[in-house]
């Protein structure tokens, strides 16, 4: 990659807006200078027309599951809750194969670069084939995933998932999540071959993801994090926890405590940890998990769809926590989108409006960058903030777009996430490398065509996939 320079009509810098800045992107994809420069009118450099702010990190996405979003929106006789969405899942699950999660994959990451993520982390389950057998290769997925990630160049910290048991008593895994399931020796094995096969990747970060506590018991992630510290004691790790209240309640009976309560005093939980949803969980929790240094993971628009239940932002920003958004099950890929249903959600709620603003910041910039930073922080990436040493990861938002046209400093801020559903992310550079320019990505057809065939044998008449769903 050669290294490139502009000036930016106007920065959201850490220090706030700043119009006219020149920014240099080294030869690696790093920021290598982010200086106001003041208007140069004449100098032979390329000037980039509209605002520009640090591209979001989606810290929590199932990539296979966006091509279920749709399909589950029909009652069931009797109650539809989470666990029946989860078996209709699991069904749809079943009839993937490799080359079709690589498909499916780079539609997404496209949709993603175009909303304005620039980097993504993947929770990845599939590890086997329908009958829950090995692929010769135990990367094999994996390695679909990550193909689709550099082929469309979206920024990726991948997470395979540790998964063991279907519940917190233990029981076999069901029939739905034998593709999921590997020993733990096989799954140290596999997160260990894929660190060193990326090791000289900038866009490229291997994490862990014990799936939950309900599927890991205390004594297998024990081992799972001893084992960690031979292969990257820096890792990130991601976990599901009290994202439903029967979770909570089983965690009580098994455990004899709370699911948060339980982890944060059985392992030494810290930054390098990030709790997925948390939606359940109390003041002296949310208090214990801010005080440790980790990320919540809030995905507000699957946590309505799959009827979770509110995450309670006001107490968890009271108590200093860090948060990121995640776009989870993909039924929605806008980390707009995120932030509203965030804040409005809360003011449901609370009956009140802008619970997420403080005196010194509007609502939209305070959500923005405290995304920004908590997502950078779960991905264990450099990322999230326009400064030196940082990957050149940003958007660029049209300023003649009707959204914005008038909007300046947090207002544009404040119009992005609040004032409708057209986009106006027009330019997005990912790793000092231009992916969509002009609102477009260069392989969006011959993607789309191959997503679609995907889809159509998918949602085939009389596939039982189909039907479960």
């Amino acid at each position: 990659m050669k290294a490139c320079r502009f000036v930016a009509e106007t920065v959201l810098l850490p220090s706030g807006w700043v119009d006219d800045v020149l920014i240099e992107v080294d030869a690696s994809g790093n920021l290598a200078q982010v200086t106001p420069v003041g208007t140069r009118d004449g100098e032979p450099i390329q000037r980039i027309r509209g605002a520009v702010l640090a591209g979001m990190a989606n810290l929590h996405s199932h990539a296979s599951q966006r091509c279920m979003a749709g399909l589950a929106e029909r009652g069931l006789r009797g109650r539809d809750t989470f666990w029946t969405w989860r078996e209709a899942m699991y069904a749809l699950m079943r009839s993937l194969r490799p080359e079709d999660v690589c498909a499916v994959a780079r539609q997404l990451y496209i949709e993603m670069l175009k909303a304005g993520y620039t980097a993504v982390g993947e929770f990845h389950y599939l590890h086997n084939d329908a009958g829950g057998e090995r692929y010769q290769d135990r990367a094999e997925v994996s390695i679909a995933i990550l193909t689709a990630a550099a082929a469309v160049g979206i920024g990726i910290t991948h997470l395979p998932v540790l998964y063991r048991t279907a519940g917190f008593g233990g029981d076999s895994p069901s029939n739905g999540q034998v593709r999921f399931v590997l020993e733990l020796d096989e799954y140290l094995r596999l997160v260990e071959s894929l660190r060193r096969a990326y090791a000289g990747d900038p866009q490229v970060r291997i994490g862990v993801a014990p799936h939950s506590l309900r599927a890991v018991s205390g004594d297998v992630l024990g081992e799972l994090l001893n084992g960690l510290k031979d292969i990257d004691p820096t890792a990130p790790i991601h976990i599901h926890i009290a994202e439903q209240r029967l979770e909570v309640d089983e965690a009580q009976s098994h455990l004899g405590d709370r699911p948060v309560a339980w982890l944060l005093s059985s392992f030494p939980v810290d930054e390098r940890w990030c709790l997925v949803h948390c939606i359940h969980a109390t003041n002296h929790e949310l208090k214990s998990v801010a005080e440790r240094g980790a990320t919540i993971g809030v995905c507000p628009t699957t946590e309505a769809n799959l009827g979770d239940g509110v995450f309670p932002l006001v107490r968890f920003l009271q108590a200093g926590g860090r948060f990121g958004i995640g776009s989870d099950s993909n039924i929605s890929v806008s980390p707009v989108e995120e932030l509203r249903w965030l804040e409005y959600t809360q003011r449901l709620k609370h009956r009140r409006r802008n619970v997420a603003a403080t005196a010194s910041s509007s609502t939209g910039a305070r959500l923005y960058q405290e995304a920004l930073s908590g997502g950078a922080a779960a991905l264990g990436r450099n990322i999230g903030s326009l400064r030196p040493g940082h990957r050149a990861d940003l958007i660029v938002l049209d300023l003649d777009n009707p959204l914005l046209v008038g909007r300046k400093g947090d207002g544009l801020l404040d119009a992005f996430v609040f004032a409708g559903n057209a986009n106006p992310v027009r330019h997005v550079m990912v790793g000092g490398r231009w992916v969509i320019q002009d609102g477009r990505h260069p392989l969006e057809e011959p993607v789309a065509a191959d997503f679609a065939r995907v889809i159509e044998r998918l949602v085939a008449p009389g596939r039982a996939s189909a039907a479960a769903v």
